[in-house]
């Protein structure tokens, strides 16, 4: 076994394959290298509690720093992997130091994608990754505050809830037809098109931002595809998320749309694994590789780097699921939707409480649930066992869901 492994990407990811390590009896050195300040944290609260101001970072960290000291993991904040030397199986970080290793983990997560317009320098424009991201919006949100939001997604649509709760008048452009149009029906996109617009959100489908406007140093507004400007104060850009794979990539690593890695999490390289959002992965469920990004995955798939570590290899297939909050309202989401050829209904969107099924030649693929936790719990089952379900079955009320697990 090895001896010295060293884990770069100190995120849900790289946090949770140290912690696995450890619980699984390795005994041998640890580091984890983050370029972070801060140790390993959540992300998804960062759009929602986190800005609301209602967590601190200590309650969003997956273990308070303590945990790493005591569990004998040398956690390297503020510092970059820079080169990674796979024939002498080092690596080389900003500090100047080089660090050895027996086994690697590339656990780099994913960037933001930016968005390459004018004005989106100034000072008052914001992306939303990271603890700093968020700390920078609410140092300058503010009651009367006037946020524009650059992308509809999961993230702009968050912050959109969190914002008009503090007082901002905010505006959501989105380049597509509907919002979250890449992961979600029509039937869920206007719902939550609903849901926003009634709770004050200028929401603008079909627009393109094609300038930040400046005005002495300042963000003025933006500039919109047609001609027509929405002033604003603050501008939060969401426009999706690409692999961190650049450091595989100059190790000669094999990339495709992230780290390539097979169903244990190894990459080309025998003494190199990857995790989290920068791999591309072997799905059973759809049949090719995929990139997930999902906290689930980034936990599931570090699991699954330590048991490989550990001797203790397991294929790697897990139903993904992913999750959303806005106002009070739960989007849970199990499967992947592509490919579907047919969508079913469950119960009524007017009472905001309903699911979509996504069925491929009969088989339920994935299900969207908007505060409907039997449907999300059973039907990632569902999606698990590539059930074939009757669609009128499916969409009758009076039919329990624990019902269709015998069906």
């Amino acid at each position: 076994m090895a001896e010295k492994i060293v884990i770069i990407g100190a995120g849900q990811a790289g946090g949770q394959a140290a912690q696995s390590l450890r619980s699984g009896g390795f005994e041998g050195s640890i580091t984890l290298i983050g370029d972070e300040p801060h140790a390993p944290y959540q992300r998804p609260p960062l759009s929602k509690k986190y800005l609301m101001g209602e967590m601190d970072v200590d309650r969003i960290e997956l273990k308070p720093k303590s945990f790493y000291a005591g569990a004998d993991i040398d956690l390297r904040l503020k510092t970059r992997a820079e080169q990674i030397d796979r024939a002498g199986h080092t690596v080389s970080l900003s500090t100047g130091e080089i660090v050895e290793y027996d086994k690697l983990i590339l656990a780099t997560g994913s960037c933001v994608r930016e968005l390459p317009i004018p004005g989106a320098d100034l000072p008052q424009v914001f992306y939303l990754r990271t603890v700093d991201d968020v700390d920078g919006i609410r140092g300058v949100l503010k009651d009367g505050s006037r946020m524009a939001i650059i992308g509809g997604g999961y993230i702009g649509l968050e912050v959109a809830a969190v914002a008009l709760k503090l007082g901002a008048r905010v505006t959501v452009v989105e380049m597509a037809d509907r919002v979250m149009n890449r992961v979600v029906a029509p039937e869920v996109s206007a719902f939550f098109e609903k849901l926003h617009s009634d709770a004050g959100v200028d929401l603008r489908v079909n627009a393109g931002v094609t300038k930040i406007l400046d005005q002495a140093g300042n963000v003025a507004g933006v500039e919109c595809g047609d001609g027509t400007t929405i002033p604003a104060d603050i501008v939060v850009i969401g426009v999706g998320i690409l692999p961190c794979d650049e450091l595989a990539k100059s190790a000669g690593l094999d990339v495709d749309d992230g780290i390539v890695v097979d169903e244990f999490a190894q990459t080309s390289d025998p003494d190199i694994l990857a995790a989290g959002d920068c791999t591309s992965l072997p799905s059973e469920l759809v049949g090719r590789r995929i990139r997930l990004e999902s906290v689930q995955n980034a936990i599931d798939q570090a699991k699954a780097v330590a048991n490989t570590l550990l001797g203790n290899k397991k294929s790697y297939n897990e139903v993904p699921w992913f999750w959303s909050d806005q106002y009070d309202i739960k989007l849970q989401i199990a499967g992947l939707s592509f490919g579907h050829d047919q969508t079913v209904v469950r119960g009524n969107p007017d009472e905001k409480s309903f699911a979509v099924f996504y069925l491929k030649e009969g088989a339920i693929i994935a299900v969207d649930a908007i505060n409907a936790v039997p449907e999300f719990m059973i039907g990632k089952r569902l999606v698990g066992a590539a059930a074939k379900i009757d669609p009128s079955t499916l969409a009758d009320m009076s039919v329990s869901m624990k019902e269709m697990m015998q069906k």
